[in-house]
């Protein structure tokens, strides 16, 4: 897991995995992240309190909510607070 506190492009998603953006009183977003890490999939973390683009680019996919955790994908896709199977099928 890389933990991202300065995000310099949310144009383009990385290629190689997906990016979750959370908050740390998130409690959803602690147990997908625990699920992940568990089932060894690699993902960036942006927190969306300290970088106010990831809230923006978030907003813009969730009808203007700020909801996390979202799920950032290679082909530019979301998901929105899925379960760790939902994610691991997505990058199948």
């Amino acid at each position: 897991m890389l933990v991202v506190e300065h995000v310099t492009d949310l144009k383009t998603p990385p290629a190689d995995r997906p990016t979750i953006f959370t908050t740390t009183w998130c409690g959803y977003c602690r147990r997908l992240k625990s699920q992940l890490d568990r089932a060894g999939v690699a993902y960036d973390e942006v927190n969306i309190e300290q970088v106010p683009e990831a809230a923006d680019l978030v907003a813009k996919v969730n009808d203007g909510n700020e909801t996390v955790p979202t799920v950032w994908f290679a082909d530019g896709s979301t998901l929105t607070n899925p379960s760790a199977g939902q994610v691991q099928a997505k990058l199948a």
